[in-house]
């Protein structure tokens, strides 16, 4: 496992402290989670919750059978 050494000035310190704390966490392993959800290569469940909760926005289908046909491209 590595350690980082990172310099906060005082203010975003004590935001920190307080979010952690908040949270029941140590610094160390809130820091260590808000880097896990900074890097995932998925959506988050939050996000993924919201798929089709908005009754008016249409379905990738219907928006993508106005578009017309695309045009043969060249070969390279």
């Amino acid at each position: 496992m590595g350690q980082v050494t990172i310099y906060l000035d005082d203010e975003i310190e004590a935001k920190m402290r307080a979010a952690a704390q908040s949270e029941n966490l140590s610094q160390s392993k809130w820091v260590a989670q808000l880097i896990k959800e900074k890097t995932l290569d998925r959506w988050p469940q939050s996000v993924v919750r919201l798929a089709g909760t908005w009754d008016d926005m249409p379905m990738a289908e219907e928006i993508r059978s106005s578009s017309g046909v695309d045009t043969i491209r060249e070969k390279l």
